[in-house]
């Protein structure tokens, strides 16, 4: 969903499931397969160096306005993203 007022930003919902893991799991001992988790983020138009003017996955923390928050879960919800 795009920032209400940055058209060069793109927030998202994705819905994880765990599949599984390979390994040993250290100070995870609850996690269990099928678990499902989310993760938010965003993607935004790169400004400087090879991701100039490409669309990339936003590397920090996304800050959202108050205005599209809510507007944001609505959509995850309506589209079946969130359970």
């Amino acid at each position: 969903m795009p920032q209400f007022n940055l058209d060069e930003k793109v927030f998202v919902i994705e819905r994880l499931k765990r599949k599984g893991y390979e390994g040993q799991v250290e100070g995870q001992k609850q996690w269990g397969k099928e678990d499902i988790e989310y993760r938010f983020g965003y993607y935004i138009v790169g400004k400087i160096g090879r991701a100039k003017g490409r669309w990339v996955w936003g590397q920090f923390c996304p800050f959202i306005p108050k205005e599209d928050f809510r507007k944001l879960l609505n959509k995850a919800r309506q589209e079946g993203t969130l359970l």
